[in-house]
């Protein structure tokens, strides 16, 4: 599962990508404490932003791999 950010006028920007069989793996500038992901079963993932701020303004989109 990969976790995008895509803020007004700009491309993608990969947060995280995680899976079922190791640990979530997160971009420079990102972190666990702002973009907490949970993935409680192999039906669906949850991120949660913490402490919104504007800068946080954005469109977010998750992409899965089915292999």
């Amino acid at each position: 599962m990969f976790w995008y950010q895509q803020p007004p006028r700009h491309g993608l920007k990969l947060i995280v990508s995680c899976s079922t069989w190791s640990h979530n793996s997160y971009e420079d500038g990102y972190s666990e404490a702002k973009f907490e992901v949970n993935r409680e079963s192999t039906d669906y993932t949850l991120m949660t932003i913490k402490n919104l701020t504007h800068k946080d303004e954005a469109t977010y989109f998750c992409a899965a791999s089915d292999h």
